[in-house]
């Protein structure tokens, strides 16, 4: 069959669909994206009121040269259509004892803060920086490239001898505190694993790979807002013929002599197709496929969060775009999240203003602030008014208290987007932002797999398979699901 008539439909509009969507329509594939909410993006999304752009989901971009292949292998230039812009500092850290610092770029500044903090040496942060880097040069070959148990590469196979056995394989918390002493220090880099949704005391050390990747390559916001990026995708994939409709639900994945025919839609429509990539979460794919179906177990999943847009009349001067208020006990507040699974009585929180950065963000004196806590992935929590106010309450106490300046009495407009929000909307157990956590070596390396292998057809796509959360990451999922679609669905 010739490959312009290949026909492949997409269950879900995120980056990682839209990703794939671009890919398949770039090689000629006809491609239609099926995205049930009214707009695409699915948790990277944006919300526009009184002036003010928010972007609901990520909200900073690592490894730019991945979004720059994806444009690449469309045959286009990621320059033409979005600027990004460095986020300067990285981000700025308050604790309850009064300790603050910023997390600079700037390696000279960095070491003389850690050096204060670590009592006049900096050798445990370039040794950690020294794991992650070993951790990245090997993850490059073949985490971030190749499913796991695929036959690896001659490239894979030079790479792998610099694994560290050692402290690649350990507790990532344990190891952070073999690189440093100092409290504050091993707070701030315990907190990379929340980047995934997930504890830091139950995590494995290979994902030290993170805050390696953060310091030596810095955020950057795309100008405008990162939803930018899913607009100039939508634009990208219908310029090449693709098709991304909204507000199409698809209720049942279809199939014919054992192997994937299409898709049904709640309208009762069906889309006949050869290929369908899942880019929802994954462990709803049983119930498309109508096979008995139980949710994700709740022990099983990554963090949710509490997330309050806010926009405000007058500019804040002098704060950073990305701050972050650490709570007094953090280990407390882990074990509030995932063993008693409620939400904290004292959270760390999050501030993100883009508008530091990115003044279109907001209408003239004015600022955009993205708060968010994190929060359990529970069904039985019913974030009804009453519980919002109260842990809106504990979430405003953590930044008084951090000495953020007083901002209640200029916030002009507010939403608030809750775990059982997302659940409903993102059709995501509980609200897991991730999907299951990476607690341990099977969740953090053997994700729900790109391919099915008992169902020919039938590819997943996006943070809840492989390679894991995070833009980047999902966008290497898309390389690896067309990747794979190529050797067993091409032809």
């Amino acid at each position: 069959m010739n490959t312009a008539r290949r026909k492949t439909v997409i269950i879900g509009a995120g980056l990682g669909g839209l990703a794939a969507a671009l890919r398949l329509a770039s090689e000629g594939w006809e491609v239609v994206v099926c995205e049930q909410a009214g707009s695409p993006g699915g948790k990277m999304n944006r919300l526009e009121s009184h002036g003010f752009r928010f972007d609901t989901g990520p909200s900073l971009i690592t490894m730019p040269w991945v979004f720059e292949e994806l444009f690449q292998a469309a045959g286009d230039r990621l320059e033409e259509h979005l600027e990004f812009q460095q986020v300067f500092p990285l981000a700025e850290y308050f604790f309850d004892d009064g300790e603050r610092f910023t997390h600079s770029p700037i390696l000279f500044d960095w070491l003389n803060t850690v050096r204060r903090l670590e009592g006049g040496s900096a050798d445990g942060f370039l040794e950690f920086m020294r794991l992650g880097a070993r951790l990245y040069e090997v993850s490059r070959e073949t985490f971030f490239k190749r499913v796991p148990f695929e036959r690896p590469d001659t490239s894979a196979l030079r790479v792998l001898r610099h694994m560290p056995l050692r402290h690649g394989f350990a507790n990532y918390h344990r190891v952070v505190r073999r690189y440093f002493r100092d409290p504050h220090l091993i707070q701030m880099f315990d907190r990379y694993m929340t980047y995934v949704g997930s504890s830091p005391w139950q995590t494995p050390s290979t994902l030290s790979v993170i805050p390696f990747i953060e310091y030596a390559y810095g955020g950057r916001h795309v100008r405008g807002g990162l939803y930018r990026l899913i607009e100039v995708l939508v634009e990208l994939i219908q310029r090449k013929g693709g098709l991304v409709r909204v507000c199409s639900r698809v209720e049942r994945i279809r199939l014919q002599n054992e192997r994937v025919a299409g898709v049904e839609l709640s309208n009762g429509e069906f889309l006949p197709a050869e290929v369908v990539i899942m880019n929802g979460d994954a462990s709803v794919t049983p119930r498309l496929l109508g096979h008995p179906w139980t949710p994700l177990p709740e022990s099983e999943r990554s963090l949710s969060g509490l997330v309050f847009l806010l926009g405000l009349r007058r500019i804040l001067e002098g704060r950073p775009h990305h701050s972050v208020f650490f709570s007094a006990d953090y280990p407390r507040e882990f074990d509030e999240l995932f063993q008693q699974r409620r939400f904290p009585d004292d959270p760390t929180v999050y501030v993100n203003m883009p508008s530091r950065t990115d003044r279109s963000m907001t209408p003239g004196a004015g600022e955009v602030m993205f708060v968010m806590a994190n929060a359990p992935a529970n069904d039985h929590d019913a974030w009804d008014e009453a519980m919002v106010a109260s842990a809106r309450k504990r979430v405003f106490q953590r930044l008084e208290k951090s000495g953020f300046p007083a901002f209640e009495q200029d916030i002009v407009f507010s939403s608030v987007w809750t775990p059982r929000q997302m659940a409903e909307v993102y059709d995501m157990p509980g609200g897991s932002i991730y999907g299951t956590n990476s607690h341990g070596w099977k969740h953090a390396f053997l994700r729900p797999p790109n391919r099915n292998r008992r169902i020919p057809g039938l590819y997943h796509v996006g943070g809840s398979t492989h390679p894991g959360g995070g833009t980047p990451t999902v966008l290497m999922s898309a390389a690896i699901t067309c990747r794979l679609i190529k050797q067993y669905d091409w032809n």
